[in-house]
């Protein structure tokens, strides 16, 4: 419906105060999409490389790996206002071979006193390769303080995508090798899960983070490794780590990419629905998928295509995805889309005869931010994410409202 400004006062005011009723509720229901902040203006950090994590008194915190006093990254807080508008405090600066690590990245955790959880893929100190820190807020400010610092004896380094915690405190996260760090008396132990070697059909590339199910198993994916010779270094694969009684873990291929006409390089984490499916999406096969992964009663997975996607207005190359309470998930494409080919956010629904349908609700223009970006809900189903582009081409916070 058109919503005209241009009646004549007849007399008929019933008439006009309904239609100007229906024009609102119109504009109501429409999606919203608000740039929070733009990163790159005077000392302000630039590039994200990671999400947003959201307190319980509804901040926004986050990293950048780049910009900031030192031009090595930043810790960023974004408070709401209450005139609609948010603003930005940095509580870290880092410089390069930081001893509390460099580059900072990945999506910042909470434990329930509020502590702050977060990953460098950088620096540390000699021979290290990124760390894990935590920030506390006290009396005297916000106090920084390195969990763990990756070594030569690691086989691994920091985590690019930050780490998850599950009820008992402990840490989980993935870059080479899957890892757990748990907490002591005497500090973090670091105990090594599982590596890739990228052949033998096992996984490598390992990017993306984990997923936890109630039962402590693990799931995550790699870029390359796998059996498929149609991908230079293998298309990728789904797995699942397994915790055994003897304290070792266990890894279980759970579908290999990129075998016939089949999708490749799975990029993002995963995420499981309240069945045990588990849903991704791929960056590779022409412009990338949707896919979703069910266990069988035989043992096996089955990879179902949801939705490909195709250069044009929709979107291509998608990134992380999200799930709300109903089962429909959404995410960004890094490309696509409108003018400046710079992404869209959409929505993938379930319909009642086992289709999804795919919906683009809003176009990035670039000055208001790129896509593709990790995303998550706040309890009211507003939508929080990171892009590129920006007021100042450094990037991005949003949020948007489905």
């Amino acid at each position: 419906m058109r919503c005209r400004r241009d009646f004549a006062l007849t007399g008929r005011l019933v008439v006009l105060i309904s239609i100007l009723s229906v024009c609102s509720t119109i504009a109501l229901g429409a999606p919203k999409y608000q740039v929070l902040h733009s990163f790159g203006d005077g000392n302000d950090g630039g590039g994200i490389d990671g999400g947003v994590g959201l307190a319980s008194d509804g901040k926004l915190y986050g990293t950048t790996s780049g910009g900031g006093l030192y031009q090595y990254g930043t810790v960023w807080q974004l408070t709401p206002r209450a005139n609609g508008k948010w603003s930005e405090s940095v509580l870290e600066n880092f410089k390069v071979n930081d001893t509390r690590g460099d580059e900072p990245n990945g999506t910042p955790v909470f434990d329930p006193a509020g502590k702050i959880y977060f990953a460098t893929q950088e620096g540390g100190g000699p021979y290290t390769y990124g760390t894990v820190f935590t920030l506390a807020q006290g009396s005297n400010g916000w106090k920084l303080t390195v969990i763990h610092r990756f070594g030569r004896n690691d086989k691994t380094g920091g985590p690019m995508a930050g780490v998850i915690r599950d009820a008992a405190g402990n840490l989980y996260g993935a870059e080479g090798c899957a890892f757990e760090l748990s907490p002591s008396l005497v500090g973090w132990k670091e105990t090594i899960l599982h590596c890739f070697p990228a052949f033998r059909g096992d996984g490598g590339g390992v990017y993306a983070g984990l997923v936890r199910d109630s039962s402590g198993n693990l799931y995550g994916t790699t870029e390359q490794g796998g059996t498929s010779k149609n991908c230079g270094g293998g298309c990728g694969t789904a797995y699942k780590l397994h915790p055994l009684s003897s304290g070792r873990w266990q890894e279980t291929i759970l579908h290999d990419f990129g075998l016939g006409n089949d999708v490749s390089y799975p990029d993002g984490p995963l995420v499981m629905d309240a069945a045990g499916n588990l849903y991704g999406a791929t960056g590779g096969y022409n412009a990338g998928t949707i896919y979703e992964l069910s266990p069988q009663s035989d043992g096996h997975w089955k990879e179902t295509i949801l939705h490909r996607f195709h250069a044009g207005s929709g979107g291509n190359y998608p990134g992380s995805i999200v799930m709300d309470a109903k089962g429909n998930l959404y995410g960004g494409t890094g490309y696509g889309g409108g003018q400046c080919y710079c992404g869209v956010i959409y929505e993938l629904s379930p319909q009642a005869n086992g289709t999804w349908k795919y919906t683009v609700l809003h176009t990035f223009s670039g000055y208001d931010g790129t896509g593709g970006g990790p995303m998550i809900f706040d309890d009211k189903g507003n939508l929080y994410g990171t892009g590129g582009g920006g007021a100042y081409g450094l990037g991005v916070v949003f949020k948007f409202t489905p």
